[in-house]
């Protein structure tokens, strides 16, 4: 088995991490052709061709946060990897930009409380190559490849702890995206309860609870 990691866009990363946790190989798919429609198709294609009936596979999620016309276009190549992966009859996971970003505790955002500027998109992608390397010691050559492998490093993740690897073992930042892939539902009603218990409360006046001698009660 192999745990894949699939960045899908005009340049499609591509890793896949051995049962044995060591890198087993990366490559990235450049879409080529005269219409939007041909590039897509190639993609496909190159994904189709790369995958095995037994990988364990991770693909990164719709940039839901990004421009329209770059949402539009990384679009069609989510979906190329999605139906290659179908194609060949197997399944797959979906991590969200910011889990990947998660995955590897690194933020979008630079400085102190108060004043805080998010950094642009290249900034960010390369702090996500630096955390590869800082994390499993790999050094990917491209920004497509370096998210890729944080995928398949998720793949093989969350894999592990459904089989019974302690959750504990992992970073406390990768136990919240492990956990959000596998049971989001249970994840969601934790957020909203811890929510709930910060909400501050007005302290009750002294007299807003007291009856009335002789009054009625209303409930």
């Amino acid at each position: 088995m192999r745990h894949i990691g699939i960045d899908p866009a005009t340049h499609t990363g591509f890793v896949a991490i051995g049962s044995n946790g060591r890198l087993a190989g990366w490559t990235e798919f450049v879409g080529k052709g005269d219409s939007a429609p041909a590039r897509i198709n190639m993609v496909l294609n190159e994904v189709y061709r790369h995958l095995k009936p037994d990988d364990d596979i991770c693909i990164e999620g719709f940039a839901m946060e990004a421009k329209h016309d770059t949402n539009k276009v990384s679009s069609g190549f989510n979906w190329a990897a999605r139906l290659a992966v179908d194609r060949r009859g197997s399944s797959f996971i979906v991590a969200t930009p910011n889990q990947l970003k998660k995955f590897v505790n690194v933020s979008e955002w630079e400085g102190v409380p108060g004043s805080k500027v998010r950094l642009d998109g290249k900034a960010v992608k390369r702090r996500v190559m630096a955390a590869v390397e800082s994390h499993w010691g790999d050094i990917p050559r491209t920004e497509n490849i370096a998210d890729a492998y944080v995928l398949a490093r998720i793949a093989e993740a969350v894999y592990k702890v459904e089989w019974g690897k302690e959750l504990e073992n992992y970073p406390k930042y990768q136990q919240e995206v492990i956990m959000a892939i596998i049971d989001p539902a249970a994840v969601k009603k934790l957020k909203k309860e811890s929510k709930a218990n910060k909400r501050p409360r007005k302290p009750a006046a002294a007299t807003s609870h007291t009856q009335i001698p002789g009054q009625g009660l209303l409930f």
